[in-house]
């Protein structure tokens, strides 16, 4: 008589067990003591397409955390601004910095391609040595890059010359730059030149895999591709497989993580979140529902306007901004008494890390015109 074996089904995570999972690894279930670098190392790095996001995104994670403290990484170059994953700026350690640019450099390369028009006929090796000898000899902004190289290339399209060389240099922004409290544009030099030691062999994709979910897991492979900007993953995931656990979502997706990550119970309390925009927690996965409801999906964005998120029990449920001298908050629904209170206690607290200088009101009201 033949025995069928019987068939192991991966257990089903559901969308608030991903939620206070997710939360858990971003530091947003409970405050860290974790330093500002330990913190921006565990997450990765964080999105810093303006100045003011990561100091905002570690106020909401962090206990203690001042200004002062992520601006000190940053003076004393133990911290940069380059681009990196997704095609968007980071702030990212000087460490992570000289390995994960080296990884998610074919993903830069690649992003060549939509410029190739503006750049025929230029040699994008020479380019390349051309642009280093520029922003080692001095700091240049874009538009000293762009001048400089069209005296080289002057039939080429400037914009092209100048995002050819941010993508084949790792370029970094310099101080004052990214310091909180202070005004400057943007001028760039390479990574090497700045931090003073030369670029170190790429991270791994395995190591990437599992920093990526102690950090946003448990995910899918898709979720991963989102999250770096790489693609062809599948392959990574099967090799680590042995190492991982592995589950389903509602939907029958197989989800990946680290066997002893924490995944807290889904009645887990989760206390409001004053998040900034293009926050890492909303931006890293394909399928964004453990934390931006479908009937949320789109609400922090109107034209080219983008605004900062607001979570209340650990979902998207509102935008903020500092209007004059107004923290002003709209949620997209009713929240309770007890929702409000707690959600102005949230407000109160941010300002008082971030903006202790300044006396604000906070009411709740209209953001989004």
């Amino acid at each position: 008589m033949t025995r069928t074996k019987p068939v192991v089904t991966a257990p089903v995570l559901g969308t608030r067990a991903l939620n206070r999972a997710t939360l858990d690894r971003q530091l947003l279930l409970r405050r860290s003591p974790l330093s500002a670098a330990a913190a921006v190392e565990h997450l990765v790095g964080l999105q810093a397409q303006e100045v003011k996001p990561p100091y905002h995104a570690l106020a909401a994670r962090l206990d203690g955390f001042t200004p002062e403290e992520l601006s000190g990484l940053l003076a004393r170059r133990e911290a940069v601004r380059i681009v990196t994953l997704r095609s968007t700026i980071h702030l990212h350690t000087a460490d992570d910095c000289l390995t994960l640019r080296p990884l998610v450099q074919p993903a830069r390369t690649r992003e060549l391609n939509l410029f190739r028009k503006g750049l025929v006929g230029v040699d994008l090796d020479r380019l390349a040595a051309l642009a280093r000898d520029l922003v080692e000899a001095e700091p240049r902004t874009m538009r000293q890059l762009r001048e400089a190289l069209l005296v080289e290339w002057p039939d080429a399209d400037p914009q092209a010359l100048a995002v050819a060389a941010r993508c084949t240099l790792p370029l970094v922004q310099v101080t004052p730059r990214g310091l909180w409290g202070r005004s400057a544009q943007v001028a760039l030099t390479t990574a090497e030149h700045w931090l003073g030691r030369p670029a170190e062999p790429a991270a791994g994709p395995d190591t990437a895999v599992l920093r990526y979910l102690a950090a946003f897991g448990p995910a899918s492979v898709k979720d991963m591709q989102t999250w770096s900007g790489l693609t062809r993953m599948h392959p990574v995931f099967e090799r680590l497989r042995p190492r991982l656990v592995t589950f389903r979502d509602e939907h029958g997706v197989e989800l990946f993580d680290l066997p002893d990550a924490p995944r807290p119970d889904p009645d887990t309390p989760a206390p409001p979140r004053f998040l900034p925009e293009f926050d890492n927690l909303l931006l890293s996965h394909a399928d964004r529902t453990r934390v931006v409801p479908p009937a949320n999906r789109g609400r922090t964005w109107q034209a080219n306007t983008v605004y900062c998120p607001l979570l209340v029990d650990g979902f998207l449920a509102g935008v903020w901004r500092l209007l004059g001298d107004t923290l002003v908050i709209e949620p997209f629904g009713r929240l309770t008494e007890a929702q409000r209170a707690e959600v102005t206690e949230e407000g109160a607290r941010m300002l008082r890390v971030l903006h202790k200088e300044t006396s604000y009101d906070i009411r709740f009201g209209t953001v989004i015109p």
